[in-house]
Order: structure tokens, then sequence, then C-alpha cells
């Protein structure tokens, strides 16, 4: 007998579900999924290090060392930010790997995954920039909203002054920036989440650079509240992850006559300061899987939601590939195979059809 939660089934998951699924995942591929998610965090470590050991040396009587940390920081920031874009495309090949062991049972592995990632980098790398500029915008239109709203309470706490009591103010400003707060947040993962599944449709199901976008614009329907549950509670774990690992280093550092309040960030001394900013890059390297596989399992969701694409993953496992005939799906096919690049699917596997036990 299948157990309950051995597959995915046809009614739409919730966010709790999604990521209770992750959670499960995550538990039973840990070890892989840290050797997956490592290498980006890694390269964004290192920027971040070099930032740092800048930004603290700039005050220099020497023009030339001057001219050296400008020329540090700037290759830490731009080695900083190749770590998140890095991040962005490796969650294209474990979402890829995560469907190719969900359908044919092939093993969660680092090499699955970045096969996956070599076939396809460079369109990977394109789609990338193009959902960071899209996260700019979208920062850029939430932070509009927040704006609008808050114009509207100015006014109403000009009107409220002249005509109630004191109280009466501080109640609109409180509800007011909550109000504000709460649209410009929505406003941002709405935009967002259009081109939140770019890198899992490009490998999944083989689509070019703005074919994927097109694609991950039509999935997105109603996927907001999801992903904002998925983002809080990654974020939640993170950082209570971060402090974790933080506090001991700070009790050592009280202990040594260290200010360890963040503020005072400047005053820090130079081991303490790369410490505490290599801790946060261990903290993501124990967290990125969950978020790489709740994005993955929301990609496969909006597809069971808008095309019953668990049924056809079912029809793929039991009756092998579909034969090369020229006809045009109005879906796209349960995993693409690319075979000048990727392998062949199996002709059988025992695994069971989004096993997920």
């Amino acid at each position: 007998m299948v157990s309950t939660f051995s597959h995915l089934p046809l009614a739409p998951l919730g966010a709790g579900d999604l990521i209770d699924r992750a959670v499960r995942l995550y538990r039973r591929h840990l070890f892989t999924l840290i050797r997956i998610a490592t290498p980006p965090v890694v390269v964004s470590a290192i920027g971040s290090v070099l930032v740092g050991v800048a930004w603290r040396s700039l005050d220099t009587p020497s023009g030339l060392m001057l001219l050296f940390y400008i020329f540090l920081l700037i290759l830490g920031g731009l080695v900083f930010v190749a770590g998140y874009i890095f991040s962005l495309i490796v969650m294209g090949g474990a979402t890829r790997n995560l469907v190719t062991h969900l359908l044919w049972d092939q093993p969660v592995s680092m090499r699955a995954t970045y096969d996956a990632v070599r076939s396809r980098f460079w369109g990977l790398l394109v789609a990338t920039l193009i959902m960071v500029a899209w996260v700019w915008i979208s920062v850029m239109v939430a932070g509009f909203s927040f704006y609008l709203v808050m114009t509207i309470v100015g006014v109403s706490i000009l009107l409220f002054a002249q005509i109630g009591p004191a109280w009466v103010t501080v109640m609109v400003l409180i509800v007011g920036s909550v109000m504000g707060t709460a649209v410009a947040v929505w406003v941002f993962f709405f935009f967002v989440g259009r081109v939140a599944y770019v890198p899992q449709v490009m490998l999944v199901e083989g689509k070019g650079i703005f074919a994927s976008v097109s694609r991950s614009f039509s999935l997105a329907r109603g996927n907001v509240r999801r992903l904002m549950a998925m983002t809080l509670f990654v974020s939640f774990a993170f950082y209570s992850a971060l402090m974790v690992l933080v506090a001991p280093l700070a009790w050592y550092g009280w202990l040594n006559g260290v200010d360890v309040l963040p503020w005072n960030a400047a005053e820090w001394p130079a081991w303490y300061a790369i410490g505490n900013g290599v801790l946060e890059p261990l903290s993501r390297i124990l967290l990125a899987p969950i978020w790489m596989l709740g994005l993955s399992l929301l990609y496969v969701d909006e597809r069971v939601r808008h095309e019953g694409y668990d049924i056809e993953l079912m029809a793929s496992r039991q009756l092998g590939p579909m034969p090369e005939l020229n006809v045009v799906s109005p879906y796209a096919p349960a995993i693409s195979v690319d075979r000048r690049t990727l392998p062949p699917p199996p002709l059988s596997s025992s695994g069971k059809v989004l096993g997920l036990g």
C-alpha cells in the first residue's frame, strides 16, 4: 500500500504542504543538497570577505594602497553578486534533477545537477540577468506603492490633526504604515513571482530564454501567497540558524573586549569581522537547499494546478518516453530530453511517481 505521503495528490497543494514536502526531501538528501548549494555560496562568501577587508582598509594614507583597496572593493562586490547569480542558475539544474528523481527515480546528485547546469549555462546566465533586472523593477514598483499609500496616510494625518485628538492621529499613522508595508510586500511578490520559474522552465521543458520568461509569466497565476509563505519560512529559518551560529562567536568576542553590537561594526577587529561574515554564508549553505526545493516543488505544483502535470508524469512513468512525432502539444512535455547535451531517460525504473515519503 502506497503511503499518502509518497505521491503528489491531484488536489493543489497549499503553502504548508509545499514547505512540508520541501523539508522531507531536504531531510532525505541532506548532504547531497548541501554539496549542491555550497559552490555558489562559497563564491558569494569570498566576495563578502573581500568587501569587508577592503572597506575596513580604505582609511589609509597611501594613495596607491587606497586605489588597491577600491579595486578590491569593486572586485569583491562583483564576486558577491556573481555568487548570487550562480545560485539562481544552479536552482534550474536542481529542479531538473528533482523532476527526474520524481519521474524515473534517478538519484539526487551533485553531478546530475551540475551536468544539467552545464548543458544550458549561457542561456541560464542571460535568463538570470533578466530575472535580476526584473527583481529591481519589482523593488521600485513596490517602493512606489508604499510611497502612494503613505502619501494618502500623510494627508489623512493632517486632516485628523485638525479635527481629532492626538491618539487618533497616532492610530492612523500606525495603521497606515502597516497597510503601506503590506501593500508594498504584496506588490513586490506579485511582480517578482512572474519570473520565479524561468530556470526551471529552461531545464525541465527545454525552452529558450524568452520563451521561458513568457512561460513563467503564464504559470505564475495565484502564487503570491504561497511564494510569500515560502519566503517567510526560509527567512525565519535562516535567521534562526544564523543566531545559533553567531551566539558562540559573539560570546567569545565579548569576553575578549569586542563591542559586538552591529552598529559598532566599524570598530570590530579583523578576526571578528571576518568570522561574523563567514557565518552568514554557512547559514545559507544549510538552508539554500530548502529554498531550491521549495521553488522546484512550487513549479511542479503550478503545472499540477494548471495542466494536470502529475497525471502526465504518471503516464510518462508507466508508458515510458513518448515517440518522436511531429506533433505540437498544447502543454509542455513532462520533461524534455536533449540528446545532444543530456543523457536519455531510462526505459524503466522502480521508483514511485512523485514519491516524497
